[in-house]
Order: C-alpha cells, then sequence, then structure tokens
C-alpha cells in the first residue's frame, strides 16, 4: 500500500461510475479522459461543448467529495489546439478554478512535429501561466522524442514516457532516451536511477513479449557495441569513439564485436577481457577464421574466442572440466517434460532428474538440483534466450540459441548450434559450466 500514493489510474467521464471503482481499489488519484477536440466532442460523444464541460464538473465535484485527486486529460488535444482552439480554451477556461491538478496534452495521433509543440504549447502557457501543463507524445511519425524536446522548451512542467517506448501503434516516448536528453541536453534534474533502465526494460521485454530492436538507443542489445575495428583501434587511443552515453551509466558494458568487419583491435580487446594474449602471426590466423566465419552469417561471441584460437593454432581441445556423459529428454502429451543427465565435474561424475515446463526447462532444473543441493554451490542466472532460425522453411536447418547468463555480478553469452533447438540450448549451457568452473576455481 506504501505505493499506492504513486498509481495514478485512466478513468471516464460517467458520473460517479470511475470514481467510486478506483476508490474501491484504494488508488487515490484519477486521470479523467475527457475530449480535447470539438470533433471528439460533437462525433463520439454526441454532445455540445457546454454539455460535456459540465459533466466534467460533476466528475470533478464528486471526486473532491470522496477525497481523489483529479487530473484532466484532453483526449486529441493536438487536433484541438490546431482546428478548434476556441473549444479548448472553452474547456480549460471552464476547468481552470475546479480542484483539477495537471493538465494533460496529448498528440493523441501522433500528428505534430517540434515546431507546431513549441507554437501551440507556448499559446497554452501564455493562456495559462500558472496552470501545471503535462505533455504526451506519440510516434506515428518516428517524431515523439522530439517532440518532448520542444515540449520542454516551450516550458511544460511534466512528461509521460513509457518503458521502452511501448504503447498505442507506433507507441510513445521512450524513458531511457528522454532521460539522456534531459541530463545531457538540459543539465535537468530527476529521481530516474539511470542504472536501472537497463534491467527494467528486460523486464517490460520479457512480460509485454516485444523484442527491444538491437539498435534502440540506450537498451538496444548493439548500441554499446563497436563493430568497426577503426572504432576499436580508437577506444585504445584515448577513447576516441566514445561519447557522454557510456555503457557504465546505464548498468551495461562496451562490447566489440566479432564477425566478417571485425580487425584485430576488436579481437585483441576481446581477447584481453579473457586474459589471453597472442603474437602478431597467432592474430592474423584468428582473424581470418573469425571472419571467415562472419562470411557464413555466423555469431561469434567472446565466449567462442577460446575454442577458436585452440583450433586455428592446433592446440588441441579447450580442457573442458565439465563433460556432459548422456542425457534423456522426453515430450509426451498430457504429462510433463521431464529430463535425466549424467555429468562429469572435474572427474566426478553425478546423475539427476527434473521435471519442468519444456525440455529444456527440465534440463535445467536436473542441472540446478546437482550444482545447487549436491554440490551446494550457486548456478547462474537465466537472463535472456534469443533462438534464430533461418528462412527457408526447411525442417533440418541449424538453429542459433545465444542464452545471456549473469553470474556473480558479471553478464556473459554463450553461443549454441544445432538442427534441434533444445540440443543448441543444451551446447549452450555446457559452454556456460565451462566458463563459471574456471570462475569458481578461481575464486577458491
Amino acid at each position: 500500500r506504501s505505493l499506492l500514493h504513486k498509481v495514478e489510474v485512466l478513468g471516464f467521464v460517467d458520473g460517479h461510475t470511475s470514481v467510486d471503482w478506483i476508490q474501491r481499489t484504494g488508488c487515490r488519484v484519477i486521470n479523467l479522459l475527457c475530449k480535447g477536440s470539438l470533433k471528439h466532442c460533437t462525433q463520439q460523444l454526441k454532445k455540445t461543448p457546454e454539455e460535456h464541460l459540465a459533466d466534467i464538473i460533476n466528475v470533478v465535484h464528486y471526486a473532491d467529495e470522496q477525497d481523489i485527486t483529479v487530473n484532466v486529460y484532453l483526449e486529441d488535444w493536438s487536433n484541438g489546439i490546431k482546428d478548434s482552439p476556441e473549444y479548448v480554451f472553452q474547456l480549460m477556461d471552464g476547468l481552470k478554478e475546479t480542484s483539477v491538478k495537471r493538465f494533460m496534452l496529448p498528440d493523441t495521433l501522433g500528428i505534430l512535429n517540434p515546431l507546431q509543440v513549441i507554437e501551440y504549447m507556448r499559446k497554452m502557457k501564455k493562456r495559462y501561466p500558472n496552470t501545471h501543463l503535462d505533455f504526451h507524445a506519440h510516434n506515428d511519425y518516428d517524431l515523439a522524442v522530439s517532440n518532448v524536446l520542444a515540449a520542454v522548451l516551450s516550458g511544460v512542467k511534466g512528461l509521460h514516457t513509457t518503458i521502452n517506448g511501448l504503447g498505442e501503434r507506433a507507441g510513445n516516448a521512450p524513458l531511457a532516451s528522454v532521460q539522456a536528453i534531459l541530463k545531457d541536453h538540459f543539465n535537468a534534474v530527476t529521481n530516474i536511477d539511470e542504472s536501472r533502465l537497463n534491467d527494467v526494460s528486460r523486464v517490460v521485454e520479457s512480460y509485454s513479449g516485444i523484442v527491444i530492436p538491437a539498435n534502440k538507443p540506450i537498451v538496444g542489445e548493439n548500441v554499446f557495441t563497436q563493430v568497426a575495428g577503426v572504432h576499436a583501434d580508437g577506444d585504445n587511443k584515448n577513447n576516441l569513439y566514445c561519447n557522454d552515453l557510456l555503457p557504465e551509466r546505464f548498468g551495461r558494458k562496451r562490447e566489440y564485436a566479432l564477425g566478417k568487419t571485425s580487425g584485430k583491435a576488436n579481437i585483441r580487446k576481446n581477447l584481453e577481457d579473457l586474459g589471453l594474449e597472442l603474437d602478431e602471426d597467432a592474430m592474423r590466423k584468428v582473424t581470418e577464421r573469425i571472419i571467415e566465419l562472419g562470411d557464413k552469417k555466423e555469431l561469434v561471441t567472446q565466449e567462442d574466442l577460446p575454442y577458436i584460437v585452440s583450433d586455428v593454432l592446433k592446440h588441441g581441445a579447450v580442457g573442458e572440466k565439465v563433460k556432459l556423459k548422456s542425457y534423456f529428454v522426453n515430450l509426451a502429451h498430457g504429462l510433463k517434460p521431464m529430463a535425466t543427465l549424467k555429468i562429469e565435474i572435474n572427474g566426478k561424475e553425478y546423475e539427476e532428474s527434473s521435471g519442468g515446463d519444456g525440455q529444456y526447462d527440465a534440463f535445467v532444473r536436473a542441472l540446478r538440483k546437482i550444482y545447487k543441493v549436491t554440490l551446494g554451490r550457486k548456478f547462474p542466472m537465466l537472463t535472456n534466450y534469443a533462438v534464430t532460425i533461418p528462412p527457408g522453411g526447411r525442417t533440418d536447418a541449424f538453429v542459433q540459441t545465444v542464452i545471456t547468463w549473469s553470474y556473480d555480478e558479471q553478464v556473459f553469452r554463450t553461443r549454441g548450434l544445432d538442427a534441434d533447438q533444445t540440443e543448441a540450448a543444451i551446447k549452450a549451457t555446457m559452454k556456460m559450466l565451462n566458463l563459471i568452473e574456471d570462475e569458481y576455481e578461481k575464486s577458491k
């Protein structure tokens, strides 16, 4: 209940109905959805401006009696101020002396550009200088962030944003981008903890099922990844390719892509992170192999590097301290998937079984039993699971599974490639277990 005072609930101009149910939930703030354009008022509500204003005032007075704070949301305000400004002013004039705390001005259909936002917002500020105005942008023309910037320049007191920019149609202004602009371009102070923005974005991505584009500013998978070798080289020479949007600021880290555009500087950066050092001849051979894999459109992660180095330089197989000796997973209609496995850790074998919500889930649960129950050790947290299936419709096509793990405040990715999706995930998991075994040995 301590957070209820922060919750604002959208309600309607429907007499007592919305106020009553909002009060029953324990919430104390209603954002009252009113019509901000003459067209919406007359064609959707079939009411005159005077009738709609009277209905709004009736709800506001009733909310006052119930000790509910009211904010007014003028839906379609952008069309209203553009095509019927006298209607907007009529509503505002009729409500400005009531208890309404904030007036929310939305660009409901995302029709405005930044110059229009400045023009219309300044009209509102000039006519209502002591009124708290919020701006609510939509991204139909990909101008939501720019329009928010214009609203700030116009002197609005509040901004509406969403996590990952999620919202109706093309969405709203993304919180992470707006926060960065406010801080870096306006020296504004907010209560946002920037180091948590990426984590929150991933939670919303998981629950919404809407994948964050890899190139989305601040939170996209690739935005702190240098691809061109010249960029990695510049970072080695006094951070020549860095700006104020440092990854550490947002709880992330700089990465250097490995693929067909990789230069030696990219590869050297990744090898340094792994504590590996190669001479120039070895570096050339490893670079050629990575470019070759990139030409085949294979993803190369930092965790693949030791295997590539070992293969290219003919050092033999990388020593595996954790080996999967055997396993069985099943899927049956009406029954819970089960997994039984046997693994060898530093020469000693362990066997375990478990059920799960899927074959891979059952496999991981069995592993977790071995590590947490039998060995009394921590088991990494799976934070992201991405599957790439090539186009073409072939049932035997190779599936690439990339899993992101969190372990002892470290984040790393492992990759598995196989025609079977579960097998690909298992391969990625075994790579992870060998990585954490090395970390575990170091920490002893």
